[in-house]
C-alpha cells in the first residue's frame, strides 16, 4: 500500500453498536490503514480519535465527502491533517497516577504542576467509580510522560507529595519500563 498522507480522525456521537466497524470502514474501504486510535463512551457519547494512513487522492476524498458521512452514521467528524508519526519522544518514560475522592480541580492542579517542570504528557486517562462499600465517588488519573534530561525527578517527586499532603489525594510516581526483546 503507498501512504502518502496522514490525518488524526475524530468522531463523536451517541453510542450505538457498530460505530468501530463504520469508522474502520471509512478509512479501509478507501485504501487506508488505522495506525493508531482511542475510544471511549463517555456519558452516553461515544468518541474516538485515530490516526489514520491514506493514499492523498483517498484522502481529498474522505475530506470532501466529510458533511455527507456525518449525516449517514450520525457522527461529528472532523479530519486533521498530521505528518508521519516520527521517532517516539527521548527522555525516561514514567506513569503517574492519583486516585482520590472526587473533586473540581484535580485534572488542572496535577497538570500545572507537570507544566511548570516542562514534562510532555504522552497519554492521560481518567475515571471516576464508586468506591467499594461506601459508594463515593473515587477519582483516578492515570497518564504516561516522557521526562527529559532537564527534569529533576527528586525534585518533581516532592512537588508531587507537597501537591498529595495539600489536597489529601494519593499519587504515585514510577518508571515505566517496556520489555526488551532478546
Amino acid at each position: 500500500m503507498n501512504i502518502a498522507a496522514y490525518s488524526v480522525l475524530t468522531a463523536i456521537g451517541a453510542d450505538r453498536i457498530g460505530i468501530v466497524e463504520d469508522l474502520a470502514g471509512l478509512v479501509t474501504g478507501r485504501g487506508g490503514n488505522i495506525e493508531e486510535s482511542r475510544m471511549a463512551v463517555l456519558g452516553g457519547e461515544f468518541a474516538a480519535i485515530m490516526l489514520v494512513a491514506l493514499p492523498e487522492p483517498a484522502l481529498a476524498g474522505l475530506e470532501a465527502a466529510l458533511a455527507d458521512l456525518e449525516r449517514e452514521l450520525s457522527l461529528r467528524l472532523a479530519l486533521k491533517r498530521t505528518s508521519r508519526p516520527g521517532k517516539p519522544a527521548e527522555g525516561r518514560p514514567y506513569r503517574l497516577e492519583t486516585v482520590s475522592l472526587d473533586t473540581p480541580g484535580i485534572v488542572q492542579a496535577v497538570t500545572a504542576l507537570l507544566k511548570r517542570h516542562r514534562i510532555n504528557i504522552e497519554e492521560l486517562e481518567t475515571d471516576t467509580r464508586p468506591a467499594p462499600w461506601t459508594g463515593a465517588p473515587m477519582f483516578r488519573l492515570h497518564a504516561t510522560l516522557i521526562l527529559d534530561g532537564s527534569v529533576s525527578v527528586a525534585r518533581l517527586k516532592a512537588d508531587l507529595a507537597e501537591l498529595e499532603g495539600e489536597k489529601d489525594w494519593d499519587i504515585s510516581l514510577r518508571p515505566a519500563f517496556t520489555a526488551q526483546p532478546e
